[in-house]
């Protein structure tokens, strides 16, 4: 079943004082791809766990193609839910773990048989049908979650931090793999995710949140170029804050204008704008820290008034070094302060 519109409006939840989620209101269309994304206990798993039927609503109402569900028991929902911890019966095979939400349903045997051996292939895992999850390595056992999920049928899909448990490489994998799924299957996906790189490969849309309340909804496009508030600019890697009480000047040794930052102003750039080597209007700095990245180093520095920075260098550098470094004009960002 593909939906076509889900609707929050003025979803808000408390525990006791303390609002964790404070008037969500978002219109989510048949196959996109939407990210909760934020800081630890920004709301975003609240949110999910809202829209799941796992908390009660304080205010607010959600709507499933003009119906209210959020009075609707969790089961009733019909939505597919892709835990962090994978939630998979241990004392059950693969394909009988992906078979238990049809059989609950009271789906016919051979029916079963089929979604299910059509779920597993899906994700990759027929030849595994027969295993317990024991047997497993993490990134198969999420598999089975995602496909458990998908079995279903549903019109919503709800993953809530589904990579956080597996290593680097297989979170990549996974990562592939979820979007490749979505891609063939297009149902509509609801993410929680804390990580901004996992977001921005993923999603059509991300909606990122701060102490319950969204501070942008945008695409992955909008929300890494145009950041609306400092926050935002610096959850999405615009690690550099430069008050405008420090007055400095940047520019990169082939730009001719500057940007100056004005008493009342907030500009930020990324580390990778940041650049390490420049002599033209540049400024001078100290390395503190330098981590190795491959191809480039990314450095800690600190200028004459103590003001803490992050740049990038092609070359090798010590701590303790004195360098010059320069941003292009274009590539600062300033907010009122």
């Amino acid at each position: 079943m593909q939906l076509a519109k889900l609707e929050l409006a003025g979803v808000s939840r408390s525990f006791g004082t303390v609002a964790a989620l404070d008037g969500l209101s978002l219109t989510i269309t048949g196959g996109e791809f939407i990210a909760l994304l934020g800081p630890s206990g920004c709301g975003k798993s609240t949110a999910l766990n809202c829209l799941a039927g796992l908390l009660p609503l304080t205010a607010g109402q959600i709507t499933l193609d003009g119906k209210r569900v959020d009075t609707l028991a969790a089961e009733r929902r019909g939505f597919g839910m892709v835990f962090q911890n994978y939630a998979l019966f241990p004392h059950l095979s693969v394909e009988r773990n992906v078979a238990f939400g049809l059989k609950m349903r009271g789906v016919p045997k051979t029916e079963i048989r089929s979604r299910v051996t059509e779920a597993l292939e899906l994700v990759h895992l027929d030849h595994l049908a027969r295993s317990h999850p024991g047997q497993l390595s993490g990134g198969q056992q999420q598999r089975v979650a995602i496909a458990r999920a998908v079995v279903l049928r549903p019109p919503l899909i709800l993953m809530d931090e589904p990579l956080s448990n597996l290593d680097a490489k297989l979170r990549l994998e996974m990562r592939t793999e979820i979007k490749r799924l979505h891609q063939e299957l297009g149902l509509t996906t609801i993410y929680v995710t804390h990580d901004q790189e996992e977001a921005l490969s993923l999603a059509d849309r991300l909606v990122l949140m701060k102490d319950g309340r969204v501070q942008q909804i945008g695409t992955p496009e909008e929300l890494y170029a145009k950041p609306v508030s400092p926050f935002v600019a610096d959850f999405m890697g615009f690690r550099n804050q430069i008050a405008g009480t420090d007055s400095f000047t940047f520019a990169d040794a082939t730009w001719t204008s500057t940007s100056e930052v004005s008493g009342d102003s907030i500009a930020m750039c990324r580390p990778e704008d940041l650049r390490a080597g420049v002599t033209t209007n540049a400024l001078d700095v100290t390395v503190e820290v330098v981590e190795y990245h491959g191809r480039q180093f990314l450095l800690q520095i600190v200028t004459a008034s103590g003001l803490t920075l992050h740049a990038v260098s092609p070359e090798a550098l010590s701590p303790g070094d004195k360098v010059q470094v320069g941003v292009a004009p274009d590539r600062l960002l300033v907010f009122p302060s």
